[in-house]
């Protein structure tokens, strides 16, 4: 069994909460009451609130990355759980501009749901609000996955993206339809040689056979279709951004943002390897990477694993991507 470190059965996020907006309270505001953490220096020029949130367990996401540049709020729910909507609600309203606030949802059913009775609530207090769906995740791009796909990695390339447009003053609509636009140019795989283990049991969420591989895990710890071997990483992350390639169809000039993301419990001499092989793979078929990002940014507890996430991008996008940003976790 795997114990946490924690005072006791619910107590985790609430304590984490705490302790981060004393660590960054030169950055961020936590409202005790409701649970969510908004920026205390967000641009002047912003008309609009970025708002972000979903269940814990994916630090950094979402609290780290609030902050000037960034996101205005995040709401944290419970470990793998959704925020509640009364709590999306008045972080919403705490935060929304002259033009409303735009919720950026990760595609999860809870998610959905309490983001979208929020929005409802807002409506009724007459502040606008819009909506950025993530759904990068290929792994459940399936006609048997009702849903649709997951958002995973991307959202936080989404997030930095709008964060820079935002603060150039661009309005509601202009931002849903960038924040849509770039959320359809982000495809995303994850696989995991072992599961994150359960803050109640101590249990790993499921068990693989040594040397066995789950391709296409999710960020809750949902299973893939099928195991793999784990044969060399070379041969795994060429599979992997063939993939994402074959997906995303980018052109010869296409700029290309890669995310190779950590999702818990793979070490940054690994991550570094894994970069190397990817960089290898996108020269060989001569894809322009004129960014990246190595690092636990979407993790999944202390899962073993990692997701490679590729954006196909232009130069608006990669302006906004490169606009300065100072958060707890992600500064330039």
């Amino acid at each position: 069994m795997t114990r946490y470190f924690e005072n006791g059965t619910g107590e985790l996020v609430p304590d984490a909460l705490a302790g981060f907006a004393r660590a960054h309270q030169d950055l961020v505001d936590y409202d005790l009451a409701d649970g969510y953490v908004t920026a205390r220096h967000p641009a002047p020029t912003r008309t609009v609130g970025l708002l972000s949130g979903g269940g814990s367990g994916h630090e950094p996401l979402h609290a780290g990355y609030v902050g000037a540049g960034m996101l205005d709020a995040a709401c944290p729910g419970r470990v793998f759980a959704s925020p509640h909507n009364r709590q999306i609600f008045r972080a919403s309203r705490a935060v929304a501009g002259p033009d409303g606030v735009l919720h950026i949802v990760k595609n999860y059913t809870g998610d959905r749901i309490n983001f979208g009775i929020a929005a409802e609530r807002l409506a009724d207090a007459g502040i606008a609000c819009g909506r950025v769906l993530v759904d990068d995740d290929l792994a459940s791009d399936s006609e048997a996955v009702a849903a649709g796909r997951r958002g995973t990695g991307a959202t936080v390339l989404v997030e930095k993206v709008l964060g820079g447009a935002a603060d150039t003053g661009m309005g509601l609509d202009a931002l849903v339809d960038l924040g849509t636009s770039v959320a359809g140019r982000c495809r995303t795989l994850a696989v995991a040689s072992a599961a994150h283990h359960a803050p109640v049991t101590g249990e790993p969420a499921f068990e693989l056979p040594s040397g066995e591989l789950e391709y296409g895990v999710g960020i809750h710890g949902e299973r893939a279709d099928h195991t793999r071997s784990q044969k060399q990483v070379g041969v795994l992350v060429e599979d992997m951004t063939g993939v994402l390639l074959d997906a995303l169809c980018p052109g010869p000039d296409d700029p290309v943002v890669a995310l190779v993301n950590g999702l818990g419990s793979v070490t940054s001499l690994e991550l570094y390897g894994i970069f190397g092989e990817l960089g290898r793979v996108l020269d060989a078929r001569r894809v322009r990477l004129v960014r990246h990002l190595v690092g636990d940014y979407v993790t999944a507890l202390d899962m073993r694993g990692f997701s490679l996430t590729l954006m196909v991008a232009d130069r608006t996008v990669l302006d906004f991507y490169d606009a300065p940003v100072h958060t707890p976790e992600w500064r330039w």
